[in-house]
């Protein structure tokens, strides 16, 4: 997995101005890798509990309803 640490300080640096971020990029980017890891990890570390983070794979067929 590469670190993607310019991209990951862009969404920190933004990450409580009430705006939705919408991460966007070609087929196998590692989009996904950088919010269910890179993000995650980063919230984890300033104490927020796996619990309360939400993660939703919408290519998985059980969230197609």
């Amino acid at each position: 997995m590469i670190k993607r640490d310019y991209y990951l300080n862009q969404i920190i640096k933004r990450e409580w101005d009430g705006n939705i971020k919408v991460i966007t990029g070609i087929r196998r980017c590692d989009k996904s890798v950088l919010l269910f890891e890179l993000f995650k990890d980063y919230l984890i570390s300033k104490g927020i509990e796996q619990a309360q983070i939400i993660e939703i794979k919408l290519d998985k067929i059980d969230f197609l309803n």
